[in-house]
């Protein structure tokens, strides 16, 4: 791996995370609202003006690789690429060297954030293993004992099924998404409160006991995305949480196919 800053970002359905990485592992990184209603010119400058807090400018940036699963949204960052930084972007998908072994009946169906972190795990720890993003979606991810992608599951992400139950159930107002201390709640926001957390910590938990019927007893555990560190802290079963892991993955993919 070279030592030049790399711009890796990752286009999510609600946030989109970018960061500057290099050899030592990312250096920072940032977290914005995904909106399609923004031009490539406005996603340009935010992401100028956040580097620029870091120290970082666009002439810093070597190379950048770009994964996304908001396909209206790839070409207009393939242009804020290309206008503000002067690189073509490494963009995830056909044509492209993953690294990695996807055994899906169609790979063409398989998110580029859900690539890059199995890539991630895959080069950082091996396999069997269970990657677990909270994101749009809590998505699980399975790698078996070579390191090849199996496949996975997808269930609505935590903050989904609490909007779904605040806008379908009438006397329930929005709560915060935090633990209530207790399971049995002694009003309706702790109510709330515990079956929203406590239940994603026990379908986790569930979930990863039944990857691990499936990947054998050495299965190693890995979380990320934006509440993961909230549900990690309840449950034994997480036995990592990066943040950073898309980031990482996207790094690891864009060395991958330098000079292809």
């Amino acid at each position: 791996m070279d030592h030049g800053l790399t711009l890796c970002i990752d286009i999510g359905n609600t946030n989109t995370v970018f960061g500057v990485v290099d050899a030592s592992g990312v250096r920072a990184q940032w977290r914005i609202a995904t909106e399609l209603s923004r031009m490539p010119d406005e996603y340009g400058l935010i992401i100028l003006g956040l580097l620029g807090t870091g120290g970082i400018s666009a002439g810093d940036i070597a190379g950048i690789a770009l994964s996304s699963v908001v396909p209206p949204l790839t070409p207009d960052f393939i242009k804020l690429c290309r206008r503000y930084f002067n690189r073509e972007p490494l963009v995830v998908g056909p044509g492209v060297e993953l690294g990695l072994e996807i055994l899906y009946e169609d790979p063409r169906q398989v998110g580029a954030d859900r690539i890059v972190n199995a890539l991630s795990v895959k080069e950082r720890f091996g396999g069997p293993a269970c990657i677990i993003d909270f994101g749009t979606a809590t998505t699980f991810d399975a790698l078996n004992e070579r390191g090849a992608y199996m496949g996975g599951a997808i269930a609505p992400g935590i903050l989904i099924a609490a909007e779904a139950l605040f806008s379908r159930a009438a006397r329930l107002s929005k709560v915060d998404i935090r633990a209530p201390g207790r399971v049995i709640g002694r009003n309706t926001e702790e109510s709330v409160q515990s079956g929203v957390l406590y239940g994603y910590v026990a379908m986790v938990e569930g979930m990863v006991q039944r990857f691990g019927q499936e990947l054998g007893p050495n299965m190693r555990v890995i979380a990320t995305g934006g509440l993961a560190e909230l549900v990690a802290r309840h449950t034994s079963v997480i036995e990592l949480v990066d943040p950073a892991l898309t980031l990482d993955g996207l790094y690891r993919m864009y060395q991958l196919n330098r000079g292809h």
